[in-house]
């Protein structure tokens, strides 16, 4: 069973992925992790690869490859991608979502290096509701997509109010019934 997990910035995506494949005992992957390692390599931010891939698809279409190329070769994963539902369509579909102050505390206190200009809890919040905007009209212009529609999924869990742990045991319950 492939699952993948898209949501929100700040709704745990990783953190939730990494702990339904631990306790499913199967392989994780991050496409958000990906990203990031493109952004290190290229001495930038996270924001300002998201402006580059908003010009040139170049990036997106080595993330979609990625994806595909796992979707294909692979069985029993998790992965956490914004669009990993649409490249990897017979998964199961999750996503976590998260109100914009919680979310932007949660990626503020996480201090990540392809991030760094996240100075402040309000400069946090400013950049997350940036690159939403900016992911928004990639997706919209290279796919026609819009990952934030519930409907794309088979389970949304709101990240707000719970732990990570409690996030990936109700993703892990709701697998079981959905067998």
């Amino acid at each position: 069973m492939i699952i993948t997990i898209s949501g929100m910035p700040g709704s745990g995506k990783s953190t939730v992925a990494g702990l339904v494949a631990k306790k499913l005992g199967i392989k994780h992957y991050s496409i958000g992790d990906l990203m990031g390692e493109i952004a290190v390599e290229k001495g930038i931010s996270l924001l300002e690869l998201s402006r580059i891939a908003e010009k040139s698809r170049e990036i997106d279409e080595l993330l979609d490859k990625k994806q595909s190329n796992l979707g294909n070769a692979q069985d029993n994963f998790v992965i956490d991608s914004r669009l990993g539902w649409h490249f990897i369509p017979g998964s199961v579909k999750i996503f976590l979502d998260v109100d914009l102050d919680t979310g932007a505390k949660r990626v503020y206190q996480t201090k990540r290096k392809d991030e760094a200009e996240n100075i402040s809890l309000k400069k946090t919040k400013e950049n997350i509701l940036k690159r939403i905007a900016s992911e928004k009209r990639r997706y919209k212009r290279y796919y026609q997509l819009d990952y934030f529609k519930r409907a794309n999924y088979d389970y949304v869990v709101d990240t707000s109010h719970i732990s990570a742990g409690k996030a990936a045991e109700d993703i892990i319950t709701f697998i079981k019934r959905f067998k």
